[in-house]
């Protein structure tokens, strides 16, 4: 049997149609019109509601009180359960800087977890964000500095077997030995994000050169923009070809940086990401992410040191956030859903309502954009 959204401002091609009907069938979008009927089809009344994609989040630790370094499928499950509630309908996890031995069997768990669970009820993992281990001693945030590695080919493909073909996106310090080769080696089989790094534009133009295309929450983890050496945020603005990611909890980044990066990048361009840990959806208390104790205070997760460690949002908490920051909604939607899914390469499938594409969506209501339903 179909399903039929009926009545809805509905967002399609980069903006909202009004009193728009969307038609799927088996878990895939089939019309999408006005006035549009399907036999037998279960009808849902989206008067009222602005009918978005589901939510893509490229770039999340944890959620509900689960890590997804916990390296078990009941994590994976908590997580999925829990991201779906918030709206976002399709996730790639991201590792933190851990030993070897566990990092494999964290991507076989993941693995494994994609090929047992459906979808059903809960977000689907589209892929994994190896967020660790390529990356900079001098800007590693609340990652682990000991276990910071070279950046090494045979490890990285090595992990992609254990992940069975998941890892979607590498964060690399351009700046670290053997960095700009292994992106120009492997830039066909990867997405490699300049992140973690403490490099300059020069490099960082190199990096891109090489074939990287995504930078990791712009302006964390990185040298500020200087007017003379304009770093990673200068030559990521250079690159037309490369996705920036944000932070865009209120908290990472002030409402003036979240409005210049989207005036600096465009609508096309910036992805929200809520690089959230387990202890978002939770009470506040003590955490961890990483093997570090983390202290949450409302939206807030600090190291002991007051260090950033992670985000207590969810993806669909930085999406109303950007809006609250005057960034216009079309604007804000893209970033959250079909930007993401392309700064992968996964917008064949996800990201949009178009047909042929994944019947995933987010109901928000017109006047607050509270969640109405996910579907």
């Amino acid at each position: 049997m179909g399903t039929i959204l009926k009545g809805g401002t509905v967002f399609v091609d980069g903006g909202f149609r009004e009193d728009a009907d969307v038609v799927s069938e088996g878990g895939v979008i089939t019309n999408v019109g006005s006035g549009l009927s399907c036999v037998d089809a279960d009808v849902i009344d989206c008067s009222g509601c602005y009918v978005l994609p589901g939510l893509t989040d490229i770039h999340l630790h944890g959620g509900a009180g689960h890590d997804f370094c916990d390296g078990d499928f009941e994590a994976l499950d908590a997580i999925s359960v829990f991201e779906y509630s918030r709206g976002v309908t399709s996730f790639c996890p991201a590792t933190m800087t851990l030993p070897e031995d566990r990092l494999t069997s964290i991507l076989k768990n993941a693995a494994e977890y994609r090929k047992r669970h459906s979808s059903d009820g809960g977000s689907e993992l589209v892929g994994i964000h190896l967020e660790g281990p390529f990356i900079s001693k001098a800007k590693c945030g609340a990652q682990k500095p000991e276990y910071i590695q070279k950046p090494s080919a045979e490890k990285l493909m090595a992990w992609q077997v254990a992940a069975d073909g998941l890892i979607s996106l590498v964060t690399i310090a351009p700046e670290t030995d053997g960095a700009l080769g292994l992106i120009a080696e492997l830039s066909g089989k990867f997405h490699f994000s300049v992140g973690h790094t403490d490099c300059g534009y020069e490099t960082a133009a190199k990096a891109f050169e090489a074939g990287a295309d995504h930078v990791t929450h712009l302006f964390n983890a990185m040298p500020p923009f200087h007017h003379r050496d304009t770093g990673v945020i200068g030559a990521a603005f250079d690159d037309g070809r490369c996705f920036a990611e944000l932070i865009c909890d209120g908290i990472h980044l002030s409402q003036t940086a979240v409005k210049a990066a989207f005036r600096l990048f465009g609508g096309d361009r910036i992805v929200l990401i809520s690089d959230s840990m387990e202890a978002v959806g939770m009470p506040d208390g003590e955490y961890t992410l990483g093997g570090h104790r983390v202290i949450k205070h409302g939206r807030k997760a600090v190291l002991g040191d007051g260090t950033l460690a992670g985000s207590a949002s969810s993806l669909y908490d930085c999406l109303k956030k950007a809006v609250e920051f005057g960034i216009p909604l079309e604007s804000a939607v893209k970033a959250a859903t079909i930007n993401p899914c392309r700064s992968i390469g996964i917008d064949g499938s996800y990201g949009s309502i178009e047909v042929g594409k994944k019947a995933r969506f987010l109901l928000l209501d017109k006047g607050d954009l509270s969640i109405r339903r996910v579907i």
